[in-house]
């Protein structure tokens, strides 16, 4: 592992090239009542413009194009409650590769339409009662698919650093970098982007409290597990970091973890609409609600990856409600 750790801000770079042309350069935003309020200057680069309304999309790509022909014609599978399932699907419809998702049954209602409509197969599964892991695991192995998972793999890693890495090329000096953190592929690639150029931005990986296995495996360098969360920021119910890649990655090159409370992301979700105008899903406005709550206390200029904006009408109106 440590080998491909070291190599792994090349493959940043060259994710990058190969995403020219297909993913979006995601605008970068600020506010003036969120600098305030902070007492920091913020700049937010918002990945729910980008295609499929979320990061995963750079992944995806970057993993799927690099299949040879062989492989795409054994099409690919994997699992996801959403974005990362979006992600795979319009992939596939762009490239001509047949796509197999396994899905949660409570998996957001936009999310699931959306994976169809790109033309994915769904394999619906109960979360309390199987695995994703497992199942992705026997549809491999019995049709011979191609199995890229959403965060432990290391061109999905790559591809998702290449967000951070248009950051620092736009936002030419940051002091902090505020990233959420599922399974890890976001915040470690993230992380290897802003080492690899050189910069001296601290980067912090935030969780929310209810789903902090990340926080508890960075602290004690072991890996923790919490089985199927209860908190809104759907995007962020994976189990652990990936044993193979994404946790090693998060403990070479992430300086911090921190956590954010149910009531602070829907703070974030709400300012974000209000606010700025934007329509931001739970988990991608983890940074905000670390700013907002002072979980983390800012310093300089601030850097927020926004991951995502798939959020159906029903959790927006509740939380616009609350």
């Amino acid at each position: 592992m440590s080998k491909v750790a070291d190599n792994m801000f090349e493959f940043v770079q060259a994710a990058s090239k190969r995403l020219r042309g297909h993913a979006h350069i995601t605008p970068i935003m600020s506010s003036r009542t969120l600098n305030q309020r902070v007492g920091a200057q913020a700049y937010l680069k918002c990945e729910n413009f980008q295609r499929v309304g979320a990061f995963k999309f750079r992944g995806a790509y970057n993993a799927m194009s690099q299949l040879s022909e062989p492989d795409r014609k054994r099409g690919v599978i994997t699992h996801s409650s959403g974005n990362h399932a979006q992600a795979i699907a319009l992939v596939g419809r762009l490239l001509g590769i047949q796509t197999t998702i396994v899905m949660p049954d409570d998996a957001p209602a936009t999310k699931r339409a959306a994976t169809e409509a790109y033309g994915a197969s769904i394999v619906e599964y109960d979360p309390q009662e199987n695995s994703r892991e497992k199942i992705s695991e026997d549809l491999e192995n019995k049709h011979g698919y191609i199995l890229i998972p959403p965060y432990d793999h290391v061109d999905i890693v790559a591809g998702q650093g290449t967000a951070a890495l248009e950051f620092f090329e736009e936002v030419n000096s940051l002091d902090m970098l505020l990233v959420p953190c599922g399974g890890g592929g976001l915040l470690s690639g993230s992380a290897i982007a802003a080492k690899g150029a050189g910069s001296k931005c601290q980067v912090i990986g935030i969780e929310p409290e209810l789903a902090d296995d990340a926080t508890r495996s960075f602290q004690t360098g072991t890996l923790h597990t919490v089985n199927n969360p209860p908190t809104i920021a759907d995007g962020t119910r994976t189990p652990s970091l990936g044993e193979q890649v994404t946790f090693p990655l998060v403990l070479k090159y992430v300086d911090d973890m921190q956590t954010v409370s149910e009531e602070a992301i829907i703070e974030a979700v709400k300012f974000l609409f209000s606010r700025m105008k934007l329509v931001v899903e739970p988990s991608g406005a983890l940074g905000v609600a670390a700013l907002l709550s002072g979980s983390v206390k800012p310093r300089g200029r601030v850097g927020v990856i926004i991951s995502g904006g798939n959020i159906d009408a029903a959790t927006m109106k509740k939380i616009l409600d609350s």
